[in-house]
């Protein structure tokens, strides 16, 4: 996929960005680290499954991953192991290069934001350690709403604070559940998931 064909098409006031598979090439290392946690208590993900699941947060996949399975185990704790693992590998992260162009060429020229289902602590710790936190208005996390893509409340949110109308920001997204919160939200969206990885 070419620059080009992710650039947004005007009019639009504000963007707004995923993280996790649309700012930055997480997925492989979030999938390794939710994988070995959930192993230590005996249940287990494939690649497929994650990425089918990865756009909502961790509460409610871990909550899918209880009922379509019947897996027992603590959620907190499984979260908590599965961040500290995640930091220790989070300089492997890289940016996706095409996305970061956009970032790069609209920086100071109109507002920019961050919304994303990931926890704080760790949305912050990528954005940073990929160099890109310097350039957004605002950071949204599923730490300052409470229901998660697909509801459109963290987009709603980034707009509120980015002072920008709903219609009237695009949003770059690389999940299903992300793509139909932009919808709910009233936003154009555009699906980055082909420069990483086949559409699932």
């Amino acid at each position: 996929m070419s620059l080009s064909s992710i650039a947004p098409i005007p009019p639009y006031k504000a963007l707004i960005f995923d993280c996790d598979g649309t700012l930055a090439d997480t997925l492989p290392v979030h999938f390794q680290t939710w994988s070995a946690a959930l192993q230590a208590v005996g249940a287990d993900i494939s690649k497929d499954w994650y990425y089918k699941y990865c756009g909502t947060s961790a509460e409610e996949m871990l909550q899918i991953l209880k009922n379509l399975f019947g897996y027992q185990f603590d959620s907190a704790s499984v979260i908590a192991k599965r961040q500290k693992h995640y930091q220790s590998l989070i300089n492997t992260v890289k940016e996706v290069r095409a996305v970061a162009e956009i970032v790069h060429s609209h920086y100071g020229k109109m507002p920019m934001g961050v919304a994303s289902g990931g926890e704080r602590i760790v949305l912050e710790a990528t954005l940073n350690n990929i160099s890109l936190r310097k350039f957004f208005d605002v950071v949204v996390s599923i730490d300052d709403v409470e229901r998660g893509k697909p509801e459109p409340d963290i987009f709603l949110l980034a707009a509120q604070r980015l002072g920008v109308a709903p219609q009237d920001c695009i949003v770059y997204e690389d999940s299903d559940g992300g793509l139909e919160a932009a919808r709910r939200a009233r936003m154009r969206s555009i699906d980055v998931r082909v420069l990483l990885r086949p559409k699932i």
